[in-house]
């Protein structure tokens, strides 16, 4: 459940707070002004930090500091291609190129730096999204919030004070010798460091660059020889007023990726076409507005988008991946199975199990089994000691009830919800399997803890609605049916049949009309509503001949008022809940 707010009504030290009470983890995203940060939960302790666009980063201060060779942090970011730090770090002792207590210290450094810059934040909006896999990757390390928070406020109303003397960062100063030489008290550290830089040729990015120092013990520094006269300001950059086109697209890039991540969708469609139109052969950028047109299922054009990047000679498996997904979503299945085809083959020797599965799920939909679970077991391979997706289970334990092993289908459900407690698809359909048991009480039970996570889901309230309907519970299933039209008022037929019914039961005969006509005008060839509709003007006609009866066979042969819960294939971009699933098995990313 995602936590939404802006800073000027709850700090940051009290959101923080919040988040380590409650035992958090997650992501929390906060956005000012064209700027992003973000901090990472495990279980209510901070395991990292970064700020969108911030110079300093973590292979910049192994390089200095001797810990690695620039060729060789050079090589290892090729490979890894646009990671972040924490990737960087993991690579690193992975490979064992740096001593590991360098590198946890430095990170925790970096980490706690860019946490403190955020603390001076006093306007924004911040956004908390649950993760359930931060928890199952061991971090390098983590911190309690509270241990951060009096050193935040401390440095928020020290920088307050320095702002007055430093407003902007393309300011140059230089030194007077005269004062400087004449001085009685010595110079701290970080003064001694930074002193050579001010030559009235370096503004305060450079000082910065130069030193290695952070933000605030740089701006600490010039404060204090600016306060004592040992330095004053000389004028401004230049060159900071017009940023070359390579930092003006690495800005809006980095700036789109960190807002699509949080589900910023119009923000991140903005700065990745601010990239086109310097660079139209972006292709991370063209790939990210491709997702974007996903999210909002407008296939036509993510296809057109995709097609796009596709045409690149070295556009990467992902591209073809989601292509074909889209492709899936435009009923061309042949043009799908090729676009998949070709994504296997540009992941050379490094097979994607994310890959295996859409394969799984294609073959599943094209009603073969015996593929679908061949390939899902593959999948599951590929992923090694590692968990696999939230998908993978949604996928497994639908092959498992299609292929009418009810018990293994909720054992496998059972074992993704161990792992993703959040994923209302894998809770919306485990209670479709426990009803098919005949756990009807758990089936409810399991769908009112599925409402818990995410209460604008209409299979949810459909699906429970059913239950109360068949349990008799009309006024209960009244209310969760009247949830359903809200959400998503062409859900489907069944639901207006059922609303139709109650109000026929309560007397109010022309709102079962008005119900049983949008039944109608779903399914213009449902039988019952029409034979509903039919009976309502004769009074003397019985009520179990005017409402269908449990025992009343539908034109398929099934039973529309004791059907099990309908939704068992979610329907993945109906309602942010659903995203997960299918979203985790295709939306992948360059």
């Amino acid at each position: 459940m995602a936590i939404r707010g802006n800073l000027s009504e709850a700090s940051l030290a009290d959101v923080l707070q919040l988040l380590a009470l409650g035992q958090k983890t997650g992501c929390l995203s906060i956005a000012r002004d064209g700027s992003f940060g973000a901090i990472h939960f495990a279980d209510g302790r901070i395991v990292h930090a970064s700020i969108v666009n911030r110079r300093d980063r973590l292979g910049d201060r192994l390089v200095r500091l001797g810990a690695v060779a620039a060729d060789e942090l050079a090589r290892l970011s090729a490979q890894l291609g646009p990671q972040g730090d924490r990737d960087l770090a993991k690579a690193l002792l992975d490979d064992a190129r740096v001593d590991r207590d360098l590198l946890v210290q430095v990170y925790r450094t970096q980490v706690e730096e860019a946490v403190y810059h955020l603390f001076g934040w006093p306007q924004g909006t911040f956004t908390f999204e649950s993760d359930g896999e931060l928890a199952a990757d061991a971090p390098l390390f983590s911190i309690s919030a509270d241990s951060l928070l009096l050193e935040g406020a401390r440095r928020v109303d020290e920088w307050s004070l320095i702002e007055k003397k430093i407003p902007s960062f393309d300011l140059i100063f230089e030194v007077d010798t005269a004062r400087l030489n004449a001085r009685e008290v010595p110079l701290s550290p970080e003064q001694e460091r930074i002193l050579p830089l001010l030559d009235g040729t370096h503004d305060v990015h450079d000082v910065l660059e130069r030193s290695g120092l952070s933000e605030f013990d740089a701006g600490t520094a010039i404060y204090g020889l600016l306060a004592a006269g040992y330095a004053q300001r000389a004028g401004r950059s230049a060159a900071r007023l017009q940023p070359p086109p390579e930092s003006r697209v690495a800005e809006h890039r980095n700036l789109g990726v960190a807002f699509y991540r949080t589900g910023m969708l119009d923000e991140a469609t903005r700065e990745f076409r601010r990239v086109l139109e310097l660079r139209d052969s972006d292709g991370i950028s063209r790939f990210h507005i491709g997702l974007v047109h996903a999210r909002r299922s407008e296939w036509a054009d993510a296809v057109a988008t995709f097609e796009r990047g596709a045409q690149e000679p070295d556009a990467p498996s992902a591209v073809f991946h989601n292509l074909a997904f889209c492709l899936e979503q435009l009923g061309r299945h042949a043009d799908a199975t090729r676009a998949l085809d070709e994504a296997v083959h540009r992941a050379g020797g490094m097979p994607d199990p994310r890959l295996a599965l859409s394969r799984a799920t294609s073959l599943l939909a094209a009603g073969d089994l015996a593929g679908a679970e061949a390939q899902l077991a593959e999948a599951r391979t590929l992923w090694g000691s590692r968990q696999p997706s939230a998908a993978w289970f949604h996928a497994a334990g639908l092959a498992a009830a299609v292929g009418g092993d009810a018990a293994r289908a909720a054992a496998l459900l059972e074992e993704g919800l161990a792992v993703y407690p959040h994923a209302v698809p894998l809770h919306n359909n485990l209670a479709a399997v426990q009803e098919r048991r005949g756990s009807y009480e758990l089936a409810a039970r399991t769908l009112e803890h599925a409402l818990l996570e995410d209460a604008n889901c209409a299979h949810l309230h459909k699906n429970l609605g059913d239950y109360l309907y068949r349990a008799q519970r009309y006024d209960e299933a009244f209310d969760a049916f009247t949830r359903v039209v809200r959400l998503a008022p062409l859900h489907g037929p069944d639901v207006h049949l059922k609303l139709g019914n109650t109000h026929y039961r309560r007397g109010a005969l022309d709102e079962a009309h008005a119900a049983w006509e949008q039944a109608l005008a779903l399914d213009p060839d449902n039988r019952i509503v029409k034979a509903n509709l039919s009976a309502l003007p004769k009074q003397h006609v019985a009520e179990t001949n005017a409402v269908e009866r449990p025992d009343a066979p539908s034109p398929d042969g099934e039973l529309h008022d004791d059907d099990p819960i309908e939704i068992f294939v979610v329907d993945t971009h109906d309602g942010s809940a659903a995203l997960s699933a299918r979203d985790a098995r295709r939306v992948t990313r360059a």
